[in-house]
C-alpha cells in the first residue's frame, strides 16, 4: 500500500486507518507514513493506535506499525535463574519517574555508536509527555548508582516501552523486572516491545499478528491521562517476591 506521507500542519488523526484493514499483506516492512511532527497530541494518537515514531538523524520522521507485533503480557515473564540471584543477593533499589531525563539520554548514549533514532527531538516531545503525566521512567540503581532504566508511554492497560539501557550488568532486565513487578501491581496489561528480538524472546515475548495487537489495544487503552501515583516497591526483595506470589516464570 501506499506510505502516507504528513505534514506538520495536517490533522493528527491523518494517519492510514490500519485498524480496518490490518492484514499481513497491508505495510508489511511496518512502514506506514512519513513526516509531521512530534507534537504530542500527534504521538499519543499515534500510540492509541498502535503506531510509534523510529527514524535516524538528518531522517524525515517516520511512522511505523509492524506485524507481527512484540509485546510481553506481565503474567508470561520470564526471569532467569541468574537474574533472580542477582536480584536476591545484591544491592539493588528501585524508582518510578525519578530521573526521567536521565534515563532517555542514557538509552541514546548506548546507541549512539549504532546510530540511535533518539534524537534531540524525540527527547523534547517524550519529556514533554513525560511533563504531561503520560510518559515514565523506572530506574534500577545498584548501590545507589543508577545502573539501568526503561521508559516509555503508559496508556491505561498499556505501557508502551520505548527503550532501555544497562550501565551495570543487566541493569536494563532488573529496571524491566520492576515496570513487570508495577505492571501487576497498576493494572497494566500488555507491554509493547515493538519489533522483535531474541533477547525480549529470552524474557517471555510473545509476537501478536498486528490485528490482534489493535484488538488490545482497543480494549485496554484508554483515552484518560494515568498519573504517576503507582503502587511502587522500591526494594529488590519485595519485588523479587511479588513476582514469585504472582506466578510469573520464575526459575529457581
Amino acid at each position: 500500500m501506499k506510505i502516507k506521507h504528513l505534514k506538520p500542519e495536517d490533522p493528527v488523526y491523518f494517519f492510514p486507518k490500519i485498524e480496518s484493514n490490518a492484514s499481513e499483506s497491508d505495510y508489511p516492512d511496518g512502514l506506514i507514513a512519513i513526516g509531521g511532527d512530534l507534537a504530542s497530541e500527534r504521538l499519543l494518537y499515534a500510540y492509541r493506535h498502535g503506531i510509534f515514531p523510529w527514524y535516524s538523524e538528518n531522517e524525515p520522521i517516520m511512522w511505523w506499525s509492524p506485524n507481527p507485533r512484540a509485546v510481553i503480557l506481565p503474567k508470561e515473564f520470564h526471569m532467569s535463574r541468574s537474574l533472580a540471584k542477582r536480584l536476591r543477593n545484591e544491592s539493588w533499589s528501585f524508582s518510578l519517574n525519578k530521573d526521567f531525563s536521565n534515563v532517555i539520554c542514557q538509552c541514546a548514549k548506548n546507541r549512539r555508536d549504532e546510530g540511535t533514532w533518539i534524537t534531540s527531538e524525540m527527547i523534547s516531545a517524550y519529556q514533554k509527555l513525560h511533563h504531561l503525566g503520560y510518559a515514565h521512567s523506572f530506574e534500577a540503581w545498584k548501590n545507589g548508582v543508577l545502573a539501568g532504566g526503561i521508559y516509555g508511554i503508559r496508556l491505561g492497560g498499556v505501557f508502551f516501552g520505548e527503550s532501555m539501557f544497562s550501565a551495570a550488568k543487566d541493569g536494563s532486565k532488573v529496571a524491566l523486572s520492576a515496570l513487570v513487578y508495577s505492571s501487576k501491581k497498576n493494572g497494566i496489561k500488555m507491554i509493547d516491545c515493538q519489533i522483535e528480538s531474541d533477547h525480549l524472546q529470552s524474557l517471555g515475548m510473545r509476537a501478536l499478528d498486528r490485528a490482534d495487537f489493535l484488538a488490545k489495544l482497543k480494549k485496554y487503552v484508554t483515552h484518560k491521562k494515568v498519573m504517576p501515583n503507582w503502587h511502587f516497591s522500591t526494594q529488590s526483595a519485595i519485588l523479587l517476591t511479588q513476582l514469585r506470589d504472582n506466578n510469573l516464570n520464575l526459575d529457581q
